[in-house]
């Protein structure tokens, strides 16, 4: 056996056993804080540098992935030793060293065990022949498998993934880029039954199974059946279905690695362990026996171990802060997760199951298709206790670092899938905790920004990627980036810096600049707008920016062209989603003005569907509960009728509202009717940054409203007044004169040029209030860009208008007439004919509205156990 021992007596021996995510974030903590006096050597059993487990599954989509965390060179320096194909397989701690199974002993004066955990087994006959999803080794396995098959079989590879959480779903995921067909088999009743409540898994499920996901749920495996040359043929189920596989992965979960904390036959046991598993460790991070402290996975805390990247990475600094003379402790797991599995948000965070006495949980549910929303609030709601989100995850960014603290507005305003308008601004305090990977609190991303030495000393910090490397925040698993890029922008905004309008991080475009560059090099596609002006694939900010600017340029229908997975949940379906998980039918009814005839097509309809109908806001007629496999049916006899797609869903114009004018009203000094039908024609199907809404009136009292939408048209005796700038929300505003007493073709003109003018510049779900306000100039500005062409574009901004009116097309009356078009609008992917029996309606005022859960007869379950992503190591 040989002995190793550092080159230097004086330094401090510190042993690190395991290399994973954990591990190198106490060797760069150590490495911050100075290695002078010390002698750091990380002993770890692969053959790769510490790498990020959270994005494993980009090496099984492409084993040239590069997951190497932090720099190389890190690792050059001489007080640190990093030997890769050593396995520390004992500790004794009398002689203060390890051995490892290549036969060698380190001696150290302090020993940091991180040796993570272990994927879980299935205990069922032929488990030998599946693969699991921990290690790189495991991911380059699976990809090499499902090549090796394909060509072998000459057909498509089926991929049956047992484990319905998020690492199951991960994997499930990878197998379907790799172009197998993605088949995931979980006990549960709902993916994700441990992390997400019912509603929440059953959103899940429905984005999942749109994605051409298999799902077999509620019962277990028995068997992997194989043929006699080892060759998977099927998974053997305990209802005696078998389900076909060519491939099987299990990821059901993982074990800590704690046997170097247990007794051999016949040794006494010296450390603590947890009921299921795991060192107990104290506040410090230290075992029972002094100078032995163990971190990330295997460690066991309060009874819990967790496989999430922020305790690990707080207990790692905490360790190396109490080996430089600190006393810093634990304190205790944030649980608060988010990450995106196949483009489908999923957070999680505080007390997310409601388990506070007299919580209160405000629900927004659209589970046909997949959007959950869940404040938990206490029973005043006014402090924010927890949440859940699918679907869309907006809310988490804003949220997350106000846990514990008084919500700024009531809760319902948060909840962004709701329409209820755009979420409250919030300021952050200082102590309030934005990127809870590396525990970073706002005020020393502030203290960063205006240069008060939180960066040793370095001048104020101007740009994002400078801010994330000096605060660490947002260089784990990324999710706090956008609220981190806010900050920046707020606090330079203070201190009278020109703020970046870098649309994200994948484009540094505004929006404004990507609207010119799209128009002028007439780009027609996401890829090649990415391949040109961006990096990466694209993310939620500039996705659905992109598909709405092409939209906007080139009035083609929204979902071809691979649009579809660009554009938001309601411009996928072409309908509104409401709690139930059913969708309302909205048919355009210009100005408000339908016949006798017209009406009772709408009645016909609705009777013959049983739908729920009322009139909206804008004078139209809704129906409501409508299921997804519907919508084509009930858009058939609309569009035969002559009506058209009202556009409730879209990013577009809604309604235009008027009072009934001077053809009958004896107040109206003009045809308010005549002229809300003309303009909802004109500008219908118009994709724009937000929402947008229009009212006209035939006289001053204002009937329609009109100065509460983003255009208001009111009447006057010598013509129009054109008011702009309004809207209503959680932050309304009043629109604005810009010009009076317009005649027809006039006030159209200006219209025409103000919603271009608008489109082209406003930047990502700006409303046309807040636009206008943040131009330089505010209304002062659109009056002269729009009225007296101070820019010289006028005729350029009608010109797009005409095209706009020119090419304009019904969207259902498109989608009605190709069958590849109507795939989408199936409950069941795999079961194109089945329907949805989840849904339950009960009856009220003669009409129908959707069932409680109590109705229902269900209770709604969940166990608080963290999820994977943002967080987790698994």
């Amino acid at each position: 056996m040989n002995a190793h021992t550092t080159s230097s007596n004086a330094r401090r021996r510190i042993v690190v056993a395991g290399g994973g995510p954990a591990a190198h974030r106490f060797a760069d903590a150590m490495h911050t804080r100075g290695l002078e006096g010390w002698q750091l050597t990380v002993l770890t059993e692969e053959a790769h540098l510490p790498y990020d487990r959270v994005a494993l599954s980009k090496a099984l989509t492409d084993m040239e992935y590069d997951l190497t965390l932090g720099e190389a060179a890190m690792w050059d320096h001489e007080a640190l030793d990093l030997r890769t194909g050593e396995r520390v397989v004992k500790i004794n701690p009398d002689g203060k060293t390890v051995e490892t199974a290549a036969g060698n002993s380190y001696a150290y004066d302090a020993l940091v065990v991180a040796t993570g955990s272990n994927a879980a087994r299935l205990p069922i006959p032929g488990a030998e022949h599946s693969h699991v999803y921990r290690t790189l080794e495991d991911v380059w396995a699976i990809n090499g498998a499902i090549a090796a098959l394909r060509e072998k079989l000459g057909r498509e590879v089926t991929a049956v993934t047992i484990g319905g959480g998020l690492l199951g779903l991960e994997a499930a995921a990878g197998t379907e880029q790799l172009g197998a067909i993605p088949v995931v088999i979980d006990g549960a009743n709902w993916l994700m039954a441990t992390q997400l409540d019912e509603g929440a898994g059953q959103a899940l499920g429905r984005l999942i199974k749109e994605k051409g996901f298999e799902i077999h749920g509620g019962v277990f495996p028995s068997e992997i059946l194989a043929d006699d040359d080892g060759q998977v043929t099927g998974v053997l189920m305990a209802d005696g279905r078998t389900i076909d596989a060519d491939i099987v992965i299990v990821a059901i979960g993982v074990r800590p690695r704690d046997e170097l904390f247990r007794a051999a036959d016949g040794e006494e046991q010296l450390f603590s362990l947890g009921p299921r598993g795991g060192v107990v460790i104290d506040e410090g991070c230290e075992t029972e026996i002094p100078g032995i402290y163990a971190i990330g996975e295997v460690a066991n805390f309060g009874g819990m171990c967790l496989g999430l990247v922020a305790p690990a990475n707080t207990m790692a600094e905490i360790v190396a802060d109490r080996l430089h003379g600190g006393a810093a402790t634990f304190p205790g797991f944030d649980t608060a997760t988010k990450l995106k599995l196949s483009g489908v948000d999923v957070a999680s965070f505080g007390d997310a199951f409601a388990k506070t006495e007299h919580a209160l949980e405000i629900v927004y549910a659209d589970p046909a298709r997949g959007v959950y929303q869940k404040i938990v609030t206490t029973d005043d709601a006014k402090t924010l206790l927890g949440g859940i989100f699918v679907g869309d995850a907006t809310p988490y960014m804003s949220l997350r670092p106000l846990l514990g603290r008084e919500l700024p507005a009531e809760p319902g305003a948060f909840l962004s899938a709701a329409g209820g308008g755009d979420a409250p601004e919030t300021e952050l305090p200082d102590d309030a905790i934005l990127c809870s990977c590396n525990n970073v609190a706002a005020g020393s991303i502030r203290d960063a920004i205006n240069g008060c030495g939180a960066c040793d000393g370095q001048a104020p910090v101007q740009e994002l990627g400078e801010l994330k490397s000096c605060t660490r925040a947002g260089t784990q698993c990324g999710s706090c980036v956008p609220m981190l890029k806010k900050l920046l922008e707020t606090e330079l905004t203070k201190s009278g810096v020109e703020v970046s309008k870098a649309l994200c991080e994948h484009i540094s475009l505004s929006r404004q600049e990507l609207f010119e560059t799209i128009r002028i090099l007439e780009l027609t596609s996401f890829e090649d707008i990415m391949a040109k002006y961006g990096t990466g694939a694209g993310c939620d900010i500039c996705k659905p920016t992109i598909a709405s600017i092409l939209a906007s340029q080139h009035s083609a229908y929204v979902l071809d062209a691979g649009r579809g997975t660009l554009q938001d949940t309601n411009d996928r379906a072409l309908a509104n989603m409401q709690k139930d998980g059913t969708y309302s039918v909205v048919p355009r009814i210009a100005g408000g003005e339908i016949t006798p005839d017209g009406l009772a097509v709408i009645a016909a309809v609705a009777k013959k569907y049983g739908l729920y109908t009322k009139i909206t806001g804008g004078q139209r007629i809704d129906m409501f509960g409508a299921r997804l496999e519907q919508l084509p049916e009930i858009w058939k006899e609309l569009v035969d009728a002559g009506f058209e797609s009202g556009q409730a869903y879209g990013k577009s114009l809604r309604t235009v509202k008027s009072c009934v004018g001077s053809t009958w009203c004896r107040y109206g000094v003009q045809d308010s009717v005549a002229m809300a039908i003309n303009l909802e024609l004109r500008y219908r199907g118009l994709r724009s940054p937000h929402k947008l809404k229009m009212g006209v009136s035939g006289c001053a009292r204002e009937c329609a409203e009109a100065r509460g939408k983003d255009v208001g048209v009111i009447a006057t005796a010598d013509g129009w007044n054109l008011y702009v700038g309004g809207n209503g929300g959680a932050t309304p505003a009043h629109a604005q004169l810009l010009a009076k007493d317009l005649d027809d073709d006039t006030l159209i003109k200006y219209i025409d040029r103000y919603f271009m003018y608008y489109i082209r510049t406003a930047d990502r779900l700006q409303r046309t209030a807040r636009w206008q306000e943040e131009l330089d100039g505010g209304l002062e500005h659109v009056r002269q860009v729009v009225v007296e062409d101070s820019l010289g574009i006028a005729a350029e901004l009608e010109a797009a208008m005409a095209k706009h009116i020119g090419t304009y097309r019904d969207e259902w009356a498109e989608t009605l007439k190709d069958p590849e078009r109507l795939r989408r609008f199936r409950s069941f992917v795999n079961a194109p004919d089945q329907k949805d029996d989840s849904i339950t309606f009960v009856p009220e005022r003669g009409q129908i509205r959707p069932a409680t859960n109590e109705e229902k007869g269900k209770v709604l379950i969940g166990a608080s156990i963290p999820v994977r992503g943002e967080g987790t190591f698994n």
